[in-house]
């Protein structure tokens, strides 16, 4: 996503008003239980902030996979989205993120 797509909102505002679509696109990757992570969830985000979903590998998932709903959730929120597995989060925080996470 070019920095020219992206709307000045913070993730919060966008996941307000796209969160039963992005919960759609996630479970169309075939992402069941997609999380939120981060500062979404503790009322720290900025228009800079990331949308941080947290999803499970399932049999077949690839980084492609990963990629692929990434851009999408991007081009669909219209503000940065990273997407993770919780073997992409680094061990010094993954208890933590896992404990905190809250479903999409």
């Amino acid at each position: 996503m070019s920095n020219s797509a992206i709307k000045h909102m913070t993730p919060s505002e966008a996941l307000n008003l796209h969160r039963e679509a992005l919960r759609r696109l996630c479970h169309s990757y075939g992402f069941a239980r997609p999380c939120v992570f981060g500062s979404v969830l503790t009322h720290t985000d900025t228009e800079d902030s990331d949308l941080d979903l947290l999803v499970e590998s399932q049999d077949g998932t690839t980084l492609f996979t990963l990629a692929g709903l990434e851009q999408d959730a991007q081009e669909l929120t219209g503000v940065r989205v990273s997407v993770l597995t919780p073997g992409f989060l680094s061990p010094k925080f993954r208890d933590r993120v896992m404990r905190q996470a809250e479903p999409l």
